[in-house]
């Protein structure tokens, strides 16, 4: 009897669609594509073509994780949704991984300090800072919303050397340049954007660890409210004041 622990990954928290199968520690298929498509057309199409390609039976699996935020509202959305529908269906628990801890992972082992960033629009990027002993991933600060002023801030007064990975690179390059003060670096291509390699790797850990929750019960975390949200707030933020002022 196969007793080998066996999860499905998912994320489409960004701009790239992953979906990836891991059994122990053995990834023994991923999906990546960064195009000009939407995740609601991508995602299931690459997960069947997955399952055909390493032969897999859907019971055979303990769990699913997903990148569970922050990120893409419509993005997150639609692959919490993919992994909920998956895990009622199945009857296997989720592990909802942090989205900003999951692209860290990608550069396990490194060296430097290691700070995703994914761009979040209005100069705000949602980041975070890890260290890795080893394979050990230390968070040094956990997955937030903030400003790039802020991020570069706490770089420099940690004074380390830092490498920078995520969609956001390309869009904060020119103010990276400018103030970070300590050495820095971009992680190469293959590494530098969401993988459900990671994903997976990351929520074998985290589920050994007991950190899983039922398909029932799963969210995506989105750390901030969404632009429609945002729009709503300051037009009732703009009527209380005209009526303040009438």
């Amino acid at each position: 009897m196969d007793t080998d622990m066996k999860l499905l990954g998912l994320d489409s928290s960004g701009l790239v669609a992953s979906v990836a199968v891991m059994e122990e520690d053995n990834l023994l298929g991923e999906y990546t594509v960064n195009y000009k498509k939407t995740h609601s057309q991508t995602l299931l199409p690459m997960l069947d073509e997955v399952a055909r390609m390493i032969e897999l039976d859907f019971n055979t699996l303990d769990a699913i994780a997903v990148a569970g935020g922050p990120g893409s509202f419509t993005g997150l959305r639609i692959g919490s949704a993919t992994a909920k529908g998956l895990g009622l269906a199945l009857n296997v628990p989720i592990v909802n991984v942090p989205t900003v801890d999951a692209l860290a992972y990608n550069l396990a082992g490194h060296q430097a300090l290691v700070c995703p960033l994914m761009d979040a629009r209005r100069n705000q990027t949602y980041t975070g800072l890890y260290r890795f002993r080893q394979n050990e991933m230390e968070v040094v600060r956990e997955q937030c919303a903030v400003g790039i002023d802020e991020i570069a801030d706490g770089i420099n007064r940690l004074g380390e050397a830092v490498v920078v990975l995520g969609d956001g690179v390309p869009v904060f390059r020119a103010y990276l340049r400018e103030h970070l003060l300590v050495p820095w670096s971009e992680a190469p291509a293959h590494l530098g954007k969401q993988r459900a390699g990671a994903v997976a790797a990351l929520g074998m850990k985290y589920f050994s660890e007991g950190r899983y929750e039922s398909a029932k019960a799963h969210r995506p975390e989105y750390l901030r409210l969404s632009q429609a949200e945002r729009e709503a707030a300051e037009k009732r933020a703009a009527a209380g004041r005209q009526e303040a002022d009438a």
